[in-house]
């Protein structure tokens, strides 16, 4: 039977996925007081579309979800980076692949970005690297995601990525105090990419 192919957090660390301007690295308890602030620095740009950014309310609460991100890793469920600018090494986002499945070799693609860093296509740049690393090194054949259908940054990313639409699920998640419909999409490791 496949397996998804993981590596350790430690032969990332040592070898960390980088594009002309990011570095993108595994998430790390070290990594929580830059995210604690980064998250309480933009969470009313995050919190209409991500149900966990209310449950980030201090740093004690940062830390466990990042070291739960480690733990998570360690176990092969999950792989989420931290994502820093080259130059100034500042945290800017998240991006991460979610929900493995070994035995049907497939993962859900997560992001996100600070309010501060948006239009530059840092997400573009950096879920797009993750996404040939996710094909190539973790050897998965598909990579779901989906977003808020009011979310059009995030819309925008997974179209320039060449993803390609599904369908869309109704009221797919609760958020900020309203149900939100969902556009779901695909990509899978025989597809021609597109990616812009």
């Amino acid at each position: 039977m496949s397996m998804l192919s993981v590596p350790t957090r430690g032969e990332v660390r040592a070898r960390p996925l980088e594009t002309s301007r990011l570095v993108l690295a595994p998430l790390e308890t070290q990594d929580a007081r830059d995210m604690w602030t980064c998250v309480e620095g933009c969470r009313a740009h995050l919190e209409p579309w991500l149900p966990w950014v209310p449950y980030a309310f201090d740093y004690d609460s940062t830390y466990r979800y990042v070291d739960a991100s480690t733990s998570d890793w360690d176990l092969g469920r999950a792989a989420r980076f931290a994502i820093r600018e080259r130059t100034t090494k500042r945290l800017v986002g998240v991006v991460g692949l979610e929900a493995f499945s070994h035995m049907h070799e497939s993962v859900d693609l997560g992001y996100w970005l600070r309010l501060d860093a948006g239009g530059r296509g840092y997400m573009t740049e950096a879920a797009g690297h993750l996404v040939t690393w996710a094909f190539s090194q973790l050897r998965v054949h598909r990579i779901r995601v989906a977003a808020s259908t009011e979310n059009h940054p995030s819309l925008a990313v997974i179209r320039r990525l060449g993803f390609r639409f599904e369908g869309m699920s109704r009221e797919a998640e609760r958020c900020h105090g309203r149900w939100l419909d969902h556009a779901v999409f695909a990509l899978l490791a025989t597809d021609t990419r597109t990616a812009r």
